[in-house]
């Protein structure tokens, strides 16, 4: 009976410390995953900054970019008017 006895206590130290060492290994595990976790985070968060940056460069191209089609539509239109006034005065001068 001792023999079991002490046969079952060595089993259930053995089995103490093996469950110890597993959990450190899960604790450390667990903490690596955390810092990836923050790590993923802190990347996503520097991206979406990024994106941001990238959507006010863009709106401020585009709003150059009206600037521009705006006034060359505007030389445009007053291209168009020095010509017809150049033809009614050619017209002008030719029926004399």
């Amino acid at each position: 009976m001792k023999k079991t006895a002490l046969k079952l206590s060595a089993l259930t130290l053995a089995a103490i410390l093996t469950v110890g060492c597993a959990s450190t290994d899960i604790e450390a595990t667990a903490n690596q995953a955390a810092a990836d976790a923050a790590a993923a985070a802190s990347a996503a968060e520097a991206a979406r900054a990024a994106a941001d940056r990238a959507a006010q460069a863009a709106a401020s191209a585009q709003s150059t970019a009206d600037q521009a089609l705006s006034a060359a539509t505007e030389a445009q239109a007053c291209c168009e008017a020095n010509r017809e006034s150049m033809e009614r005065m050619f017209q002008k001068t030719m029926s004399k």
